[in-house]
């Protein structure tokens, strides 16, 4: 099956290291810029509400990974992958303290994948 988020070896082992510091429930959204640029933020369920124009990508290290609908509009074409690197990045992300943050790079659908998930409904 084709995923539309993904992560790094380096970005379960961030996540795991939240989930020992916050606890087993967390979840992520994509930013759509701003302050955060278009980062990948991770939140305790209770600090972002999510409403019916966020669109649930899937789970990256067991955690759900939701974006907005809009911005899916102009990313639904792309598998997201979720990196991290050095820096304090964004100030809204669980990560920042730590001295990483979440980044997200991105690659097209090859033809393969994109019929798959339009066939499977997921587009």
């Amino acid at each position: 099956m084709v995923e539309k988020v993904i992560a790094t070896p380096a970005t379960l082992e961030l996540i795991e290291f939240l989930k020992k510091k916050y606890g087993p429930a967390l979840m992520f959204h994509q930013s759509g810029g701003c302050c955060d640029n278009s980062a990948a933020n991770c939140y305790l369920p209770t600090d972002l509400t999510i409403g019916p124009y966020d669109e649930l990508l899937g789970e990256i290290g067991g955690c759900p990974f939701y974006i907005s609908k809009s911005q899916y509009e102009y990313w639904k074409h792309t598998q997201l992958i979720i990196d991290v690197i050095e820096g304090t990045g964004g100030t809204f992300s669980l990560e920042g303290p730590e001295g990483k943050a979440f980044h997200t790079r991105s690659r097209l659908f090859t033809d393969e994948e994109w019929a798959e998930l339009q066939a499977a409904g997921r587009v």
